[in-house]
């Protein structure tokens, strides 16, 4: 049996099992070594190589940022500044919802943390206000997204390391899709709000609250500013500025809004351990599996196929983003990203599409993962906030995974919204 026969067929069989994406692609490699003959040391060397990274130091720290600003009060006086302004508009809370998505996803670099954060919020309060449970949690799932989007985001420094892309250009990249994106989905959520006449029927519009709770809420808004700000004026690197954000978070969580105990800190600490020890793992073995597939020239064997398809490079990139969509429902999305990065940059480069604008691309259709199962990590997020099955949810997520599509095209035609930041901040 070869080498490339033997990894799929492990790696099929493995996820037919039901084991994690990290056990399947170790078990794969484990098998490719033995049959290949390459010595065991190899394996050890390439894992360690793969996390000897100075800038995935960053992963753990903005996920615990995160959930510092969680527990600290700080996604509460997002929520806090919005919800004087709805009124009576229908949908307003599905609104609110999604605008504070986008505020938190500047803060927590991640999906899921982002659906955690809000939805704990405004889930219930949208089922107060007379929503139905599948659309309450299908717009919090859908707004969910927008956390690997809008920068920091942790898939984009996954992208940044294995394509040597420059990281801080695939942050400023992200802010206006990220907004625009943020606003499709918003007029989503308006619409399908209307025709299922959802509004608040005992709420106002009150100015003076806003102003109490824009005066209240100042240091959370503050808190994305000094992120980025930082970043993008080069005052400290993505990774250092994952380190800022701990320590803003902690400030103003014990000292300014006094909401941070210790029983807070240690589920945050547990949290943060358990997530970036998942994620470390898998990039361990999506790299070692990587490798092997590379040395067995089955990447550049694929990439040349797909090369072949066409020599129209928006052809090639709509090709390219279906089969992205696909896997992004069956594997992780940074196994998806360490593996597939390889393989399509060369290509879509070879086209003339910019590294920077092609990781956007990239970000986008992993979105769509987290809203279509199996996988659908954000879906399982929002069904444990409202009881609904996985497939109620994945129907109700649906317009708004159509929504991504249409901005996957958008910013494929017009890689301006993705490149203009960059070029007026770096050149």
């Amino acid at each position: 049996m070869s080498v490339g026969a033997a990894i799929g067929i492990t790696f099929v069989a493995c996820l037919l099992l039901g084991m994690p994406i990290a056990v399947a692609m170790g078990s794969a490699a484990v098998v490719a070594i033995l049959i290949a003959g390459y010595p065991i040391t190899f394996l050890v060397q390439v894992m360690f190589e793969a996390l000897n990274s100075f800038p995935l130091i960053a992963i753990p720290l903005f996920i615990l940022a995160g959930g510092i600003m969680e527990k600290g009060g700080l996604s509460q006086r997002i929520v806090n500044i919005f919800m004087p302004l709805i009124g009576r508009a229908y949908g307003g809370l599905a609104v609110v919802t999604i605008l504070a998505c986008m505020f938190f996803a500047a803060i927590s670099g991640s999906g899921p943390p982002t659906v955690a954060a809000i939805g704990s919020i405004m889930i219930p309060s949208m089922l107060r206000q007379g929503y139905s449970a599948t659309f309450s949690g299908g717009v919090t799932a859908s707004g969910g997204t927008l956390g690997i989007l809008i920068p920091p985001s942790v898939p984009m420094i996954i992208f940044g390391v294995s394509s040597e892309t420059s990281i801080p250009r695939l942050f400023a990249a992200g802010i206006v899709p990220g907004v625009v994106v943020g606003l499709m989905l918003t007029l989503t959520a308006y619409l399908l709000a209307r025709r299922a006449g959802y509004r608040s029927a005992d709420s106002r519009v009150d100015f003076r609250a806003f102003v109490v709770a824009l005066r209240h809420g100042f240091w959370a808004l503050l808190a994305p500013i000094i992120i980025l700000g930082g970043i993008y004026t080069s005052v400290f690197t993505p990774t250092e500025s994952a380190v800022v954000a701990v320590v803003y978070g902690l400030f103003v969580s014990t000292f300014i809004y006094r909401e941070t105990t210790f029983q807070k800190l240690r589920e945050v600490f547990v949290f943060t351990a358990t997530i970036s020890g998942s994620v470390l793992v898998i990039i361990a073995t999506a790299t070692i599996f990587g490798q092997i597939l590379t040395l067995q020239n089955i990447p550049q064997d694929l990439g040349k196929w797909i090369a072949g398809l066409s020599d129209n490079k928006y052809v090639i990139l709509f090709i390219i983003c279906a089969v992205l969509i696909f896997i992004g429902m069956w594997m992780d999305t940074i196994a998806q990203i360490i593996l597939l990065t390889p393989v399509l940059l060369p290509v879509v480069v070879g086209l003339g599409v910019d590294p920077v604008h092609f990781g956007i691309i990239f970000v986008l259709c992993c979105e769509i993962g987290f809203l279509t199962p199996p996988l659908g990590v954000n879906l399982f997020v929002a069904m444990r906030l409202t009881g609904c099955s996985i497939e109620s949810l994945s129907k109700s997520a649906l317009p708004y995974v159509a929504v991504l599509m249409a901005a996957i095209v958008l910013m494929v035609f017009f890689p301006s919204i993705t490149l203009w930041v960059p070029r007026l901040i770096y050149g």
